[in-house]
């Protein structure tokens, strides 16, 4: 009886001392998050396949592209020559991937909801028909149409923005399209990632990223620019601050293979008056404001008479430009007064051009530095 009690107190004794006790902290690290930039993980396909997961050029199994997921008939494919007098041109690499009907590969990534990433990926039609490359990161899906090539060699690199609404964004290609030979598709052969930094105005400069230093990853091997697509493919802009408002993509170009105005970026305006791009900034209605840009050529061979064009509120400036392909350029300025709040600003290339030395590429004149201030008296 007496051992009874004393182990009834003893668990008593227990039970209180645990229940007054300190809790003990419960401490759920966050995951940190480095900005991303760069490849996504074999963004440029080069890690082997299993023998066992591809027959001929056919891939086998949901898992057969390493970090991948694919969906349909996916075909591993080495850039050169191809059975049937084809020949693929893998710009980034040695290997791609081509979706046939209906197929697609998938990757699921971390992100931070509410930021804004830019994808750079390279993709090219394989076939005469006409093809569509479907990108999907939700909520957002942007339908992009390889049936007007760029570069004469078809390694066309393309930008398509996104803002994620969860922590993990599932970035998806897809070829909606349905040909008569299946194994027609789009041909993708790189795919990085880069995490944007939302741009803001200041009093020095009213224009946002007005220098275009803030846009999409730019591919190492690559000499082509990123072709960033109208806002009707690409709801989210893969340049922060600027919509581009057009038929046709303009070129976010690099001071590595380009000739800029300055610093490290700017745009090329190669598809004409179907290549514009704008950005809408706060005004004061009835103050005046000085426009500040520079049009030149990138030193890529694009020569002739160039003009762009520039619209502030009721203001127009037409700017011609001669280029000799030596990477020139020049800075004009005029100045508008703003009938709103809010002053959309507007830039296109007056004519078409094409490289004298490769007629299939096109080309057109470089903008850079676009500021606008209030005018001084």
């Amino acid at each position: 009886m007496a051992v009874n009690i004393s182990l009834s107190l003893s668990f008593c004794f227990l039970f209180i001392s645990s229940a007054f006790a300190a809790p003990r902290p419960i401490h759920t690290p966050k995951p940190v998050r480095t900005p991303l930039e760069g490849l996504l993980p074999n963004g440029n396909f080069e890690d082997p396949i299993k023998p066992s997961d591809i027959k001929k050029t056919t891939l086998i199994g949901k898992y057969a592209l390493p970090k991948w997921e694919i969906s349909g008939k996916v075909e591993y494919i080495h850039g050169g020559p191809q059975p049937g007098g084809m020949y693929f041109a893998v710009a980034h690499g040695v290997h791609a991937v081509r979706l046939g009907n209906d197929a697609s590969i998938s990757q699921t990534i971390p992100v931070k909801i509410g930021t804004l990433y830019a994808l750079t990926f390279g993709a090219s039609k394989t076939c005469a028909q006409n093809e569509v490359l479907r990108v999907s990161v939700p909520p957002q899906t942007g339908d992009l149409p390889l049936q007007t090539l760029y570069s004469s060699n078809g390694g066309d690199t393309y930008g398509f923005g996104f803002i994620p609404n969860t922590n993990y964004a599932k970035i998806t290609f897809h070829n909606p399209g349905i040909q008569e030979d299946p194994a027609c598709g789009p041909l993708l052969d790189a795919v990085a990632i880069k995490e944007l930094s939302p741009p803001k105005p200041t009093r020095a400069n009213l224009v946002k990223n007005g220098d275009f230093e803030e846009g999409p990853y730019r591919l190492i091997n690559s000499s082509h620019g990123v072709l960033l697509p109208p806002s009707q493919e690409d709801r989210t802009s893969p340049l922060p601050g600027w919509i581009i408002e057009s038929l046709k993509a303009v070129k976010f170009i690099d001071a590595m293979h380009f000739n800029v105005p300055s610093g490290r970026a700017a745009i090329e305006l190669l598809g004409g008056r179907e290549s514009v791009i704008a950005q809408i900034i706060r005004t004061v209605p009835n103050k005046e404001y000085n426009l500040t840009f520079s049009v030149g050529d990138g030193k890529n061979g694009c020569h002739g008479s160039m003009m762009v064009e520039a619209f502030a509120a009721r203001s127009t400036l037409k700017v011609p430009f001669q280029s000799v392909g030596k990477g020139q350029y020049k800075t004009v300025s005029f100045k508008f007064t703003a009938i709103s709040a809010r002053t959309r600003l507007t830039f296109f290339s007056s004519f078409y051009h094409t490289k004298i030395d490769d007629y299939g590429a096109l080309c057109g004149p470089v903008l850079d530095n676009v500021k606008a201030v209030t005018a001084k008296f």
